[in-house]
């Protein structure tokens, strides 16, 4: 017999915490070994993500039930405690006897009578006694750190370079859903003929507002229809959307994108170009590369040429291009919704080390950018460290680079106008709901 689905997400979150594993692959993993039903395996992957998302919520609702300190327990009591207050507290749907009684079974299986006895005491005295309140938290930044699971640190970076009310706002929107936005492959089809074709599929989904190329699933399994397979669509955050529209490529430019696995924005740079002229896509690791080419292939894109190659290595490369992306490695903190183990696994240390390899490869590639071209550069963190402090340094030691002031008319009107600075723009998750994400635009001049 397989293991059940609070086994099986037991099992995902003790190798997240022990070997920083990433959850979304993890994830992908288990349901495949599992052979988990569409419920069960949505049942697995709530309880997974809403566990780390909330940990320091939950951490705090624990610790007054427990005789000694909560972190020397062994881990996985830890975290089993962990997963079945989440469950108690966020799921409606889940019955909380159910709850205690396959946490009791899981500890005996796993440990001693006294620890099963233990469990089964902490989680019927969270049953009956009422929740701690965070008003009792004094220190505001504490107080959020731990009503919305962010850490201290990460917040005080925030509150210093967006105020509090808008990290406020940001936490808030991190622990909700993010939703299924797909992107419309245009050299194949429209929006509208998308979108009467999935309802035909027994999709629900809608225009997305923020960018025209996007619509939202609101229910149905996308990924299983006859319009994704045939490459009518992919996977796409609205934020991500609009890189391709501030590099503005034409039919028949030659496009570098240097840090471009899986390939999101790299077919998107191809549809825009009416799959006419040609874009190298570059990435460090070999078998990412396999992903790029695999989109191209399902999206039908034959003007994508996929390469490994680490893009610092650019500075040796003679060929010029008429744009150049850099979508950077990041820390990711603008897509915590969908990755919320990003938050525990970085630390201030990451963003410097990050914001040096970030500026090393902006450097490399605007060797590769033809006088009159475009450079753009993005990030899908909201860290001004890693955004608007690597574009300052770079401009600093590149004068023949000047920010392009006319980024904003390329981008749609939706985009809150407080946001955009000459050339740059920022999007916080909680301004359109989409993944938090920064965008420049830099011109080659002569």
């Amino acid at each position: 017999m397989g293991k059940t689905v609070r086994e099986s997400a037991l099992d995902v979150l003790l190798k997240i915490e022990k070997n920083q594993a990433y959850s979304h692959l993890l994830l992908n993993d288990t349901r495949k070994k599992a052979g988990l039903d569409r419920r069960d395996s949505a049942l697995l992957t709530e309880i997974v993500y809403g566990t780390i998302q909330r940990k320091l919520t939950l951490d705090y609702y624990l610790k007054p039930l427990i005789k000694k300190d909560l972190y020397k327990l062994d881990t996985w009591v830890l975290v089993l405690l962990r997963l079945s207050i989440y469950q108690m507290v966020y799921l409606d749907r889940v019955p909380e006897r159910a709850v205690v009684h396959e946490a009791v079974t899981i500890a005996k299986s796993l440990g001693h009578k006294g620890i099963s006895g233990m469990v089964n005491g902490v989680l019927r005295s969270f049953q009956r006694t009422e929740r701690p309140s965070f008003d009792a938290i004094k220190d505001p930044v504490e107080r959020l750190s731990i009503q919305t699971s962010h850490p201290s640190w990460l917040l005080e970076r925030w509150i210093k370079q967006y105020g509090l009310e808008e990290t406020e706002a940001m936490c808030m929107e991190n622990l909700t859903p993010a939703p299924v936005s797909m992107r419309v492959n245009v050299v194949k089809t429209s929006r509208e003929a998308l979108l009467e074709k999935l309802v035909e599929e027994g999709i629900e989904a809608k225009p997305a507002e923020l960018t025209e190329d996007g619509i939202i699933i609101e229910k149905g399994a996308v990924f299983e229809t006859s319009a994704y397979l045939s490459g009518l669509m992919t996977a796409q955050d609205e934020s991500s959307m609009l890189v391709a529209r501030a590099l503005a490529p034409e039919k028949g430019m030659s496009v570098l994108d240097t840090c471009a696995a899986p390939g999101g924005k790299t077919t998107h740079l191809a549809e825009r170009m009416n799959n006419q002229g040609h874009v190298l896509a570059l990435d460090l690791h070999p078998q990412k590369v396999k992903l790029i080419k695999q989109q191209a292939s399902r999206l039908e894109l034959s003007i994508i040429e996929a390469q490994a190659l680490d893009a610092r290595k650019l500075v040796d490369h003679t060929e010029r291009y008429d744009r150049v992306l850099v979508d950077a490695p990041c820390t990711g903190f603008g897509v915590l919704k969908r990755k919320p183990d990003i938050k525990w696994a970085k630390s201030e240390k990451d963003v410097q080390q990050i914001a040096t390899i970030q500026k090393n490869i902006l450097q490399a590639a605007s060797t590769c950018v033809s006088v009159g071209g475009l450079l753009v550069y993005s990030t899908c963190t909201v860290d001004k460290d890693e955004n608007e402090g690597t574009v300052q340094a770079f401009l600093k030691e590149n004068p023949e680079f000047s920010l392009d002031a006319s980024l904003k008319d390329r981008l749609p009107k939706a985009l809150d106008s407080e946001r955009f600075t000459d050339g740059m723009v920022t999007v916080l998750p909680q301004d359109h709901h989409s993944d938090g994400f920064f965008i420049t635009a830099l011109k080659r001049n002569a």
